[in-house]
C-alpha cells in the first residue's frame, strides 16, 4: 500500500495505540501498519491486520428510533430523537435534581466526544454522575498513580521497554492482549541479549512461554510479593538516599509496614504459593538490576486490593530511585484505544477535566470559569457499580450510554439487566442496533464509527494521536461529539456548545489543559520531615503536567496534520516529553513522591464448600470486548471460535467434567454453559473464562453474570479475577454443527440447549447441543435452517442406531446450509472442508455425496484450531510440519508455512506447539 494513497489514522482496539494506513480499493478496505508512528513503527497485530473486514454495515444502527408504548421500536427523525432525550433528561432534573440523571461512557469515544460529554454533565447539568466502562480496567492504576505522584502520570515511554534489562509483567498478557509491545519487548533480546524477563500471573499465558521467570502467585497475594521485594531491598541497601531525601516521602512507614507484613522470603513464598528460590531469583535480579520496568495491567487494577497493588510496586521504584530515566520505571498499559484520553478530559465520576479534582474548590472554580458554567459538583459522582445499582434502586431515572454494553461487561450482570429494566428512560448511542444493552433502550441513537469520524486518542505513553475518517457515515450516524452537543443545545446551553467540527473540540479541550497552568511543576526547596507545602501555593496558577499549550492554537489545517505526540506539550512547537519525572519533581502538595504503606488483604471473597474453585475471567488473543467488532471477522473467529472455561485435568476428573464437552459454571450470582478446555497448565483450583461472548453470539456465555460485584474501595474497579465458582457437567443427548448463509433463529428452536455463532468468510457457523432427541431430524433440521419443505435440492441421511444425522440445502447449484448431528462432540466431520464448498459456485456430484459422508474420507486434511490467522495456518498443519518436514523452529515454521512472519501475534503459540510435537515425536 502506498502511503500517499492512504489516510493515516489510529487503531480501535487495545491501548498501544498503533497507527494505520487505510485505503479504500474497489469497494474493499485495505488496512497496514504506520512505519512512521512511534507505537507500532509499521507492525500491526492481528486484530490490527483485520480491520478491514468489521467495517461493513451488518447489523449497524442507522438510524434514530424510539421505542414505542406497546414495547416497538419505531424509526423517528433527528430531530424527534434528540428532543426526546433533552427533554426526558430535563424533566427528570426538574422533579428529582441533577443527581437523578447519569451517563456511561466508554474508552472507545474519541476524547473529543468525551470532553463533550463530559462538560454537559458536570458543568450544565451539575452532576459528577459520569462515570466510564474504563473504570473497569483502569481506576486503580489511576488512584495508584495520585497517591504516589499527585496525578494521574505515567513516567514512562514505549521506548523504555527496549532499553530495560528487566522486565517484570505483572497480571500482563502482554503477548495475547498487547502483542506490538510485546514484540518491542523482546526486540532488544535479538540486538543484545536482553531484558530479562520476569512473568508474575497464577496462569501459565502465552506471555509465560517467552519468559526467563515465571512467578504462578496465588491470586490476590500481589502485596505480599511486593511488599516482600521493599524490605529485601531497603534490608540489602539498596535505597537511593539522594533520590529519597531529596524527592520522596513517606518511606519509613512503608518499609515498616512491608517488613511487618513481608519480612521473610520464607514467608512471601508460602504465602504466594511460589517456591523460595523463585522469590528469591526475582528479588536479586530487581536489586542488582538498575533498568527495570516495572509493566502492570489487569491482573492487578481488577481486584479488590488493586490500588494498594499498583502502590506496592510503585514503592519498589521509589525506595530505588527508579523513575524519570531512560528504560526503568513502572509502567500502567491500558486495555483501551483512549482510557487515557478519558481521564484527560475527566471521563471519570471522581475528576474533573484537565486533571482537575472534584473535592478541591480552586479547581473546581478554574473549570467552572474557563467552561463559564452555572455550575459544578463539589462531590464526586457514582462508579460504574454503584451507578447501575443506583439505577436498580430508582435513584437514577433517566440514563445514556454511549459506545458500550454494561449488561455483558459489568459484574453481576443479570442485576444491571433488570436495572436497565426498571429504569425510566434509557438512551443509547452505539454503531449497533442490536446489543444485550441495546435491547433495553428507549431511544436509539446512531453514532459514527471507526474509519467513518475525526478526532484523537490517547495512548499507554501518553502519545495523543489522530483518528481519521476514510469512510462515509453510513446512513444517519452522526459522531458522538455531534450528538452530545445537540442534546446541550436542547437543554438551553447552546452558547457553551457551538462546536461544529471535533477541531473545535480538541482545541478548547487543549486550552482548557493550559487555562492557568504553569509551564511546569515548579523548583522546591527541600523540605524538612513533617513539613508540606502547596504547589503552586493559593495564587492565581495551579501547576499540572498535563499541559497541552502548544496545541492550544491549532488551526483546522494544523490539527488535520497533527503528528503524533506524548504529552505534556507546553509551547508552541514543542517535541512533545518522552518520559515524565526527570527533575524529580511531582504533582504532590510538597512536590515528592509519595511511597505509601500497604497492608496486604485477600480477595473480598474466599471459596467455600459450596463454590470451592476460583474464578478468573480475561482476554483471549484475537477477541474484543463483547465482539461486536471482532465477532464480524471471520480470521479473527479461527483461532479460539467458543465460549470455554479451561480447567486443570486433576479438577476436571474430580469434578466429571470432559475436555470438549459442555459445562455449567456457577457461582452465587449466576450461570453460564460452556465448552471445557481440559489444559495441564491451568493452575489447581481455577477456572479461566473468557469475556467476550454475548446473548447475540451464544446461548448462554455472558460471564459478566458470573462475576461478584466486589470493588476496591478507593478506585470503584471490580475483583474481575476472582469469584468462587463451581463447575459441573452440562448434559447433552447430542452435539452438532450448522454452516449457513443466513442467520438462523436460534432463540426460537426448542431443541438446541446450547449454542453459539461463528463469523465464517461466506457463511455463519452455529456449534450446536441438544436435550432430547426431535421426533423427526429432517423437519427438524428444515425449521432450523429455514428450507421451506418444498424446496427441492434437499439432501439428508440419518443412521438412528448411532444417532447421526447428516442435511444439506443446495441453491442453484451451491451449498446454502448444512447440518451435521452426532451423539459425542469428537465423532463429527472436519469443519474445514465443508466451509471450503461455502467458496465454490457449484458443488460436483461426488462431492453431493461426500457432504452426507461429512467429508473427505481422511481427517488428516483438517488444518486444526487456527493459530495464525494472518495466513490462516491452523494447529494440526503446524504440528505436521513439526513431525513431519524438520520444521522445529519459528524461522523454520515461517519460511515453511508463513506463520508468526506478520503481525508475531502467534509466535507464543507457535513456540509451544513446537516443544509439544517434538514431545510427542520422543
Amino acid at each position: 500500500m502506498t502511503q500517499a494513497a492512504a489516510t493515516r489514522t489510529t487503531c480501535p482496539y487495545c491501548g498501544v495505540g498503533c497507527g494505520v494506513l487505510a485505503a479504500v480499493r474497489n469497494g474493499a478496505v485495505d488496512i497496514a501498519g504506520d512505519p512512521d508512528h512511534p507505537a507500532n513503527f509499521g507492525r500491526l497485530c492481528v486484530k490490527g491486520t483485520t480491520l478491514g473486514e468489521t467495517v461493513d454495515l451488518t447489523g449497524r444502527l442507522l438510524h434514530p428510533f424510539i421505542r414505542e408504548a406497546e414495547g416497538g421500536r419505531r424509526e423517528a427523525t433527528w430531530d424527534e430523537a434528540l428532543d426526546r432525550v433533552a427533554g426526558g433528561f430535563r424533566s427528570v432534573i426538574e422533579k428529582h435534581g441533577p443527581d437523578a440523571v447519569a451517563f456511561y461512557v466508554s474508552g472507545q469515544l474519541l476524547t473529543e466526544d468525551y470532553y463533550v460529554a463530559n462538560k454537559l454533565m458536570k458543568g450544565f447539568i451539575g452532576s459528577a454522575n459520569i462515570d466510564t466502562n474504563s473504570r473497569l480496567c483502569m481506576s486503580s492504576a489511576v488512584v495508584g498513580h495520585k497517591r504516589a505522584f499527585g496525578a494521574d502520570l505515567v513516567p514512562v515511554s514505549y521506548a523504555d521497554l527496549e532499553l530495560a534489562d528487566l522486565l517484570v509483567l505483572v497480571g500482563s498478557n502482554t503477548a495475547w492482549c498487547h502483542p506490538i509491545l510485546h514484540q518491542r519487548m523482546l526486540r532488544g533480546r535479538r540486538s543484545r541479549g536482553m531484558p530479562k524477563i520476569v512473568v508474575i500471573d497464577p496462569r501459565h499465558t502465552a506471555t509465560v512461554a517467552e519468559c526467563d521467570l515465571h512467578l504462578p502467585v496465588r491470586p490476590g497475594t500481589d502485596v505480599w510479593l511486593f511488599n516482600g521485594l521493599l524490605a529485601f531491598l531497603h534490608e540489602h541497601g539498596l535505597e537511593d538516599t539522594a533520590f529519597t531525601t531529596a524527592h520522596a516521602e513517606g518511606l519509613d512507614r512503608a518499609v515498616a509496614v512491608a517488613k511487618q507484613t513481608s519480612g521473610s522470603i520464607a514467608h512471601v513464598a508460602k504465602t504466594c504459593g511460589v517456591a523460595e528460590e523463585k522469590i528469591r531469583e526475582f528479588y536479586q535480579w530487581f536489586a542488582r538490576t538498575e533498568r527495570v520496568v516495572t509493566a502492570f495491567s489487569q491482573g492487578v487494577n481488577q481486584s479488590s486490593a488493586g490500588v494498594d497493588k499498583v502502590n506496592s510496586l510503585i514503592n519498589c521504584h521509589l525506595l530505588t530511585g527508579r523513575i524519570g530515566k531512560p528504560g526503568l520505571g513502572p509502567f500502567s498499559i491500558t486495555g483501551q484505544p483512549n482510557a487515557m484520553g478519558g481521564r484527560e478530559v475527566g471521563g471519570l465520576a471522581t475528576m474533573l477535566a484537565a486533571h482537575l479534582e472534584i473535592e478541591n474548590p480552586e479547581h473546581r472554580g478554574l473549570v467552572q470559569t474557563f467552561w463559564n458554567s452555572p455550575r459544578v459538583p463539589d462531590t464526586p459522582g457514582l462508579k460504574a457499580v454503584d451507578l447501575f445499582r443506583a439505577v436498580g434502586e430508582g435513584k437514577i431515572k433517566a440514563l445514556w450510554i454511549m459506545a458500550t454494553n454494561p449488561v455483558v461487561s459489568l459484574p453481576d450482570a443479570n442485576a444491571v439487566r433488570t436495572a436497565l429494566k426498571r429504569c425510566e428512560l434509557v438512551v443509547i448511542s452505539d454503531l449497533m442496533a442490536d446489543t444485550d444493552t441495546a435491547a433495553l433502550a428507549h431511544v436509539w441513537l446512531p453514532a459514527s464509527g471507526w474509519g467513518e469520524k475525526d478526532g484523537t486518542v490517547t495512548n499507554s505513553e501518553r502519545r495523543i494521536s489522530r483518528v481519521r475518517a476514510f469512510l462515509p457515515p453510513p446512513g444517519e450516524a452522526r459522531p458522538d461529539w455531534w450528538i452530545a452537543t445537540q442534546v446541550a443545545r436542547r437543554m438551553g446551553y447552546a452558547d457553551a456548545f457551538p462546536y461544529e467540527s471535533a477541531h473545535e473540540v480538541f482545541v478548547e479541550h487543549a486550552r482548557l489543559s493550559a487555562f492557568r497552568n504553569a509551564s511546569k511543576i515548579p523548583a522546591l526547596p527541600p523540605l524538612q520531615k513533617g513539613e508540606s507545602a502547596a504547589v503552586g501555593g493559593a495564587g492565581e496558577f495551579i501547576p499540572r503536567l498535563f499541559n497541552l499549550s502548544g496545541l492550544a492554537d491549532l488551526s483546522a489545517e494544523d490539527y488535520d496534520a497533527l503528528q503524533p505526540v506524548q504529552w505534556p506539550v507546553p509551547e508552541k512547537g514543542s517535541a512533545g516529553t518522552v518520559r515524565l519525572f526527570g527533575d524529580g519533581r511531582f504533582q504532590t502538595p510538597s512536590g515528592r513522591a509519595r511511597l505509601v504503606a500497604v497492608w496486604p488483604r485477600p480477595p473480598a471473597h474466599a471459596p467455600d464448600d459450596e463454590y470451592p474453585l476460583v474464578l478468573n475471567s480475561g482476554r483471549i488473543r484475537d477477541q474484543w470486548h463483547t465482539m461486536s467488532r471482532s465477532g464480524k471477522s471471520p480470521r479473527l473467529a479461527g483461532h479460539l471460535p467458543e465460549p470455554f472455561v479451561e480447567i486443570h485435568p486433576h479438577d476436571a476428573m474430580l469434578w466429571g467434567v470432559r475436555d470438549g464437552q459442555l459445562a455449567r459454571v456457577s457461582s452465587r450470582w449466576g450461570t453460564c454453559v460452556l465448552s471445557a478446555r481440559v489444559l495441564p497448565d491451568v493452575p489447581r483450583r481455577m477456572l479461566f473464562v473468557p469475556i467476550h461472548w454475548n446473548d447475540q453470539n451464544a446461548s448462554d456465555a455472558r460471564i459478566g453474570a458470573l462475576v461478584n460485584p466486589v470493588v476496591d474501595p478507593l478506585s470503584g474497579e471490580p475483583e474481575f479475577k476472582h469469584t468462587p465458582a463451581r463447575i459441573e457437567p452440562f448434559s447433552v443427548d447430542w452435539y452438532g454443527f450448522a454452516l449457513t448463509r443466513r442467520p438462523l433463529a436460534m432463540k426460537e428452536i426448542p431443541a438446541a440447549a446450547w449454542w453459539v455463532r461463528i463469523q465464517g468468510p461466506r457463511f455463519l457457523r452455529y456449534e450446536l447441543a441438544g436435550r432430547g432427541t426431535p421426533d423427526d431430524w429432517s423437519v427438524w433440521a428444515r425449521r432450523l435452517l429455514d428450507v421451506p419443505s418444498a424446496e427441492a435440492d434437499w439432501l439428508d441421511a440419518s443412521d438412528a442406531s448411532e444417532g447421526v444425522y447428516r442435511a444439506a440445502h443446495l441453491y442453484d447449484g451451491h451449498l446454502d446450509a448444512c447440518l451435521c448431528v452426532s451423539p459425542r462432540p469428537e465423532d463429527l466431520p472436519a469443519r474445514a472442508w465443508l466451509s471450503a464448498l461455502f467458496e465454490r459456485e457449484r458443488i460436483a456430484p461426488g462431492e453431493r455425496v461426500a457432504l452426507l459422508a461429512g467429508g473427505t474420507a481422511h481427517r488428516a486434511d483438517d488444518p486444526g484450531m487456527r493459530i495464525c490467522a494472518c495466513f490462516g495456518v491452523g494447529r494440526n498443519t503446524i504440528l505436521r510440519a513439526v513431525r513431519e518436514r524438520g520444521c522445529t523452529t519459528v524461522e523454520a515454521l515461517g519460511a515453511a508455512l508463513k506463520c508468526g512472519t506478520n503481525c508475531g501475534s502467534c509466535l507464543p503459540d507457535l513456540r509451544v506447539l513446537i516443544q509439544e510435537a517434538r514431545a510427542t515425536t520422543v
